[in-house]
């Protein structure tokens, strides 16, 4: 194996290109796509430098979904505490920031994830506090909670679902968005609303991601998410699929 990379942040900006957000191009995040040298290394390439699978380097379906949503609703975040978790690139968490949250935390295992959110919120102007570490089961009284494309393994899926119901439980607003993977809590779930979200056929099984924003049944935020207006984008985007390859994660 080659040595550990040491500077993290250059990198992620030596391999990656500032590319606007689809779904939310206010957003640029520093990402990987056929032009930059990290799309074309392969599994074994990453490992042999130390590097995981780089799911922060890319703009996941959910994660693109709750940004817009968040981004068109800042009264949901705008002056309380708020959890992204398994932030990725940081995208969630960064619309959080714009939209006038008190503190944002974006939560990752992954130390180059933590690297890349540090980037992306210095260059959209706010800032992001990181935190390292699996927070399943952790509740250290957010006001909302969002996460992103976690329900594309089915261990975690579960574990994740039972942790993000039992916050909304307390009183929590949780927001999961996800493009109807298999391991998605239908069940205990209510879509509130659905976007068309442009994604990477190289990673995805479409060009275009049927997405939607949900919330957990019985529960509402404690201010308003949703209107007569807002309800009215229910379900009002096209495409389907069963996730990032069915094995990636990140938002």
């Amino acid at each position: 194996m080659s040595a550990p990379i040491l500077d993290r942040p250059a990198f992620i900006l030596a391999l990656t290109r500032r590319l606007a957000t689809p779904l939310a191009p206010e957003i640029h995040l520093h990402l990987a796509d056929e032009a930059t040298e990290l799309w074309q290394k392969t599994e074994e390439e990453l490992g042999r430098i130390g590097l995981p699978p780089p799911f922060w380097a890319f703009a996941w379906a959910g994660g693109q979904a709750l940004a817009r949503y968040i981004l068109d609703h800042p009264e949901l975040v705008a002056g309380r505490r708020v959890l992204d978790f398994a932030s990725g690139s940081g995208l969630v968490a960064i619309a959080t920031a714009k939209a006038g949250a008190a503190s944002v935390e974006a939560s990752e295992i992954d130390e180059f994830a933590l690297a890349a959110i540090g980037l992306n919120a210095a260059q959209n102007g706010v800032f992001v506090a990181v935190r390292a570490g699996d927070l399943v089961g952790i509740d250290e009284g957010w006001d909302v909670v969002l996460a992103g494309d976690v329900s594309y393994q089915q261990d975690m899926a579960q574990a994740v679902t039972r942790w993000l119901a039992g916050l909304a439980a307390r009183g929590a607003s949780v927001l999961i968005g996800d493009p109807w993977r298999s391991y998605l809590a239908l069940e205990l779930l209510e879509p509130i609303v659905a976007y068309s979200v442009p994604v990477t056929r190289a990673l995805e099984d479409s060009e275009i991601k049927r997405t939607g924003v949900f919330r957990f049944r019985h529960s509402r935020p404690r201010r308003p998410a949703i209107d007569g207006a807002r309800a009215s984008n229910k379900g009002g985007a096209n495409g389907a699929g069963r996730g990032p390859g069915g094995t990636r994660s990140a938002t």
